[in-house]
């Protein structure tokens, strides 16, 4: 099994619509979404968790356990904000619904690790510092649904 590098192969885009329940999208959509991944300073999030219940019993001093209920954990994009054009404040405004598409292995057809996950944009904000860095901007997201996991991407 070959290791790779995320930064250089990994896609990270928008779509305003998938019109599968299932949130597959088709080649079009996918097309069609916006492209993000340059302007990404930082992820943080996009999984899923399992709240795990105890279950103990008098038999043993071990605590067993059984899966319980997923979530998704706390999900957010840093972006680096452009000095002349407000794209990311006007496309992912507070309150905007869509998907984001992580393409872990790329975004070439056939390739598995396509993530999908339904969201609501819960707050963008400038991120204002007085420290020596690039200007950015955090678009926190609320996920809405199960994502798709770990999909192929579909062929034209």
């Amino acid at each position: 099994m070959a290791r790779f590098n995320r930064k250089g192969v990994t896609k990270i885009l928008f779509a305003d619509t998938i019109a599968s329940n299932t949130y597959l999208p088709t080649a079009a959509e996918l097309t069609g979404a916006t492209d993000y991944t340059k302007q990404v300073a930082a992820v943080d999030g996009f999984a899923l968790e399992n709240q795990e219940i105890e279950t103990p019993d008098m038999d043993s001093t071990f605590v067993s356990k059984i899966p319980g209920d997923d979530s998704a954990s706390d999900s957010s994009l840093t972006f680096y904000e452009d000095d002349t054009l407000d794209a990311i404040e006007t496309d992912l405004a507070k309150g905007t619904t869509g998907f984001i598409i992580i393409c872990r292995k790329g975004k070439a057809a056939s390739t598995k690790g396509m993530d999908v996950y339904p969201v609501r944009v819960a707050s963008n904000s400038a991120a204002i510092t007085a420290d020596n860095e690039a200007a950015k901007i955090m678009v926190r997201f609320s996920i809405t649904d199960r994502p798709l996991l770990n999909a192929t991407v579909p062929s034209s």
